[in-house]
């Protein structure tokens, strides 16, 4: 990549959120925190629904897919930022940039299609429960997931492959914990309309497109718990997809919440802390929302350690007998 002043873009610097020294350790163990957290919750997550057959359902397939997004979208990002505070470097390698955007992007397509296909697999439960098991079937789930993946990966391929074709001059100073696409764009000393333009437009179809499908599958879903005579059929209906409007209202709010205070940010350090609620903030609170409110996941986490609580129990009785 040759920049407009002929040297060769070799690395970026993440400013992350504070230059102030003081404030490292404390923003270093806050991260470290809630990145623990997040892995070890949805691959707890992950392992209930791997190791309980009761949970070997389409509803189960999709969440597990989703916390495993989860880890990799958090991955992506936080270990670089807690390398950079350890070493007190706030070098990122042009190549690393480039890698850490397209997973970014990819992992956040995913996340998005995710939960329309989730929102879709309630609809039909709800509103057509006879014919759930035929059209819900393992091939359709697996297509929808692989259909997902391909979107996102050709999505965050076009957005690299854009940004490699930009110039950058001696600004590389990026004001944000990650390579995120729009401060690299906005970087770039050589001319990035059709980078903007291919930006927005993408950012519109793929949030409004998923969105109104899962507006429209809640509006569905909503119009027969009503339809339902008895109080305590509503309930168990509504509590069917409750987790998941859950994820879904943290989700999008926290996205919206992050564009409409950008754009009323006077810095893109606030930026920057904003983005902390869908990037971190989110997929830690993911776990927490569908083992608090779902009865299948509480019991399989009970099973899996009341197993091996019972195991060690044995092994010790063993041990003490003479």
């Amino acid at each position: 990549m040759e920049p407009g002043n002929g040297t060769q873009i070799s690395e970026f610097l993440l400013l992350g959120f504070s230059e102030a020294l003081e404030l490292q350790s404390l923003i270093f163990g806050l991260f470290l925190s809630m990145y623990l957290i997040t892995v070890f919750g949805n691959l707890l997550i992950i392992l209930a629904v791997s190791s309980d057959s009761h949970l070997h359902t389409p509803m189960y397939f999709f969440l597990s897919n989703l916390s495993l997004v989860d880890i990799c979208v958090t991955s992506n990002t936080v270990p670089k930022m807690l390398v950079n505070i350890q070493t007190q470097s706030k070098v990122i390698t042009y190549e690393g940039c480039i890698t850490q955007m397209y997973f970014f992007i990819l992992f956040a397509v995913l996340d998005n299609f995710i939960l329309t296909v989730m929102a879709y697999d309630r609809f039909v439960a709800i509103c057509h429960p006879l014919h759930y098991m035929v059209i819900m079937n393992p091939r359709l789930c697996g297509l929808l997931v692989l259909v997902s993946w391909i979107i996102g990966a050709m999505v965050s391929l076009l957005h690299s492959l854009m940004v490699l074709r930009l110039s950058f001059c001696s600004d590389l100073e990026i004001p944000h914990f990650f390579c995120e696409l729009k401060q690299v764009v906005q970087l770039a000393c050589s001319d990035n309309f059709l980078n903007n333009i291919i930006m927005y437009f993408s950012a519109v179809l793929l949030g409004v497109g998923p969105l109104a499908g899962i507006l429209y599958s809640y509006s569905k879903i909503i119009s027969s718990i009503c339809g339902i005579p008895s109080a305590q059929g509503k309930y168990k209906a509504f509590s069917t997809c409750a987790s998941h409007l859950s994820v879904v209202s943290l989700f999008y709010g926290t996205v919206l919440g992050v564009y409409l205070s950008s754009a009323a940010a006077q810095s893109s350090h606030s930026s920057a802390a904003a983005s902390v609620m869908y990037t971190v903030v989110t997929p830690m609170l993911n776990p927490f929302i569908y083992s608090l409110r779902n009865k299948d996941i509480k019991g399989a986490l009970k099973g899996i350690f009341g197993k091996k609580t019972t195991s060690r129990t044995i092994v010790l009785r063993l041990k003490m007998c003479p």
